[in-house]
């Protein structure tokens, strides 16, 4: 069952959501074959962090559940509030089976936040 789950920022949170970020990171890393995509959400500046979106693949909702309340920044306050949908992944593809330039989970982890992964729907 895949599952979109969309971490808002917590007004003033930047500061601990760069404190936490290696945290953050490999949290993530345990759900590498797991992800369908993920990243960083801005605002309308293109640069300040208000987020981040998750689209993960696992066996039920009680799972996913886990997998966004266990989130290190979630824990430490970074997050205002989740949002966690089902969701049905039309493409079939994960982002790292999305080109030779994106086969490695952790490769675009030193361009964030000025990089930002598109979501195709």
């Amino acid at each position: 069952m895949e599952f979109f789950c969309h971490h808002r920022d917590r007004a003033g949170s930047q500061m601990l959501r760069r404190q936490l970020l290696e945290s953050h990171w490999s949290y993530m890393d345990e759900f590498a074959k797991e992800l369908v995509t993920r990243g960083p959400t801005f605002g309308s500046d293109g640069e300040k962090p208000t987020g981040s979106v998750h689209i993960v693949d696992l066996p039920d909702p009680a799972a996913a559940r886990a997998f966004a309340f266990d989130e290190p920044c979630y824990r430490a306050g970074v997050y205002r509030d989740v949002m966690l949908r089902r969701w049905r992944n039309l493409l079939g593809r994960t982002i790292w089976q999305r080109g030779p330039e994106k086969t490695q989970p952790r490769a675009s982890r030193k361009s964030v936040p000025s990089q930002i992964v598109q979501l195709i729907g």
